[in-house]
């Protein structure tokens, strides 16, 4: 166990914290969830960043780190999608965790192959990260009247833009492998 690793863990562990601090019935609840979402996004960065510098990366890590990134994601978007009650935020919250599910499932599949670093996280999936973590900090600091609210929401919809193209991008290169096994 290594501090990378053990970083990862704690964004994980976060997760639960998250969703009481959503429904806490208080004024503080949602800038302090707002505020542990973005301290699970910083480790989402530094874990990655200490395990290339220390050169601790391990194959636990690199199974949980993208694990963790998910769940986090999914379940605020979910806390989401609760919240605002609305089409315009459930639309782009479903495209972004659909894309998920199909690229996760994709980079499986190709890992079975020994073709993984056909799907390897490209400049558009981390601008997409980004993005979609910018827009869920600010959807869970805000609530949904608020102005700030309503740019978290255009944020999401370009993170969604960037799901969408990035998959694209991962499913082009998987394609010619794909093609073969139909």
């Amino acid at each position: 166990m290594n501090i990378p690793n053990i970083l990862t863990l704690a964004r994980i562990a976060f997760i639960p914290l998250l969703v009481v601090l959503f429904y806490l019935p208080f004024s503080w609840s949602m800038p302090i969830a707002a505020g542990m979402f973005a301290l699970a996004s910083v480790t989402d960065w530094l874990d990655g960043y200490l395990a290339r510098r220390w050169d601790q990366s391990t194959p636990f890590g690199a199974f949980l780190d993208p694990v963790a990134d998910k769940l986090m994601v999914a379940v605020a978007l979910a806390l989401l999608i609760e919240r605002f009650d609305t089409a315009l935020l459930t639309l782009p919250a479903l495209v972004i965790i659909g894309r998920e599910i199909v690229i996760s499932a994709l980079r499986e599949w190709m890992a079975e192959m020994g073709k993984r670093g056909m799907v390897a996280v490209s400049w558009v999936g981390k601008l997409k990260t980004t993005l979609q973590m910018v827009a869920i900090l600010v959807l869970l600091a805000f609530p949904p009247a608020h102005p700030l609210a309503q740019i978290g929401v255009v944020i999401l919809y370009a993170a969604a833009m960037l799901t969408l193209w990035s998959m694209i991008q991962y499913l082009k290169s998987a394609w010619p492998h794909l093609s073969r096994s139909m």
